[in-house]
């Protein structure tokens, strides 16, 4: 099972900068495009952790690591990094799969744009991070992740805004280790369908509040 995030903070620049921290009660299957963790394997919990816009480390995923071993996590684990404040994270569930969301869409781009131009905007990150109360098969976790960005590319047509998502978008899903397979991930399959009906909601909630990056916070 996958605990509810716990809200923790470090200290950059003089001001407390929040992160989410998501434990496990035991290793979970996982699928993630995370900096930190990417991949299918065992994984034991989940960092979410804002960063100011102008963020420009080439090592996100050492960064990472030594926030999560500021923070005694042990283990294998999953990193995320995103410029909007994460205290204002989503959280939905149906039939039993929860998931939770920090949506920052100040200018979300066509995943097909033309390069030229596409990352001078201000992009924003939307980090989905989902529990599926079953065991997915490798398919049905890889199948799950392109469920969630369905998902997420709906919620965002419904608000109105003429893209796709962010070209930092990321997607975790974490499920048990034991148990039968489920063989699919789709958006009609057993487990595939409440996934992404919590994904939309919570991206399509994030969405419609207005979201301040945190570095407009500290200037603001």
């Amino acid at each position: 099972m996958l605990r509810d995030p716990i809200l923790a903070s470090r200290i950059e620049g003089g001001q407390p900068v929040p992160l989410l921290v998501w434990r496990a009660d035991g290793p979970l299957r996982a699928v993630s495009s995370g900096p930190l963790g990417g991949g299918v394997g065992v994984r034991r919990w989940v960092l979410n952790a804002t960063v100011p816009m102008s963020y420009d480390r080439d090592d996100p995923a050492a960064h990472l690591a030594a926030l999560a071993a500021d923070l005694a996590l042990d283990g294998p684990g999953v990193g995320l990094l995103t410029g909007v404040d994460v205290t204002e994270v989503v959280a939905r569930t149906d039939s039993g799969v929860r998931a939770w969301v920090t949506v920052g869409l100040g200018t979300p781009v066509p995943a097909a744009a033309p390069a030229a131009g596409a990352l001078t905007q201000r992009v924003g990150t939307v980090n989905i991070v989902v529990y599926v109360p079953a065991r997915l098969a490798d398919s049905a976790l890889v199948n799950a992740v392109a469920t969630a960005t369905e998902a997420k590319t709906q919620a965002i047509g419904e608000l109105g805004l003429p893209g796709t998502g962010t070209p930092t978008d990321a997607v975790t899903v974490l499920c048990p280790v034991d148990g039968p397979d489920a063989a699919y991930g789709g958006p009609r399959s057993t487990w595939g369908a409440p996934l992404a009906r919590a994904v939309h909601a919570a991206v399509r909630a994030g969405g419609e509040r207005p979201v301040v990056p945190w570095s407009d916070r500290l200037t603001g």
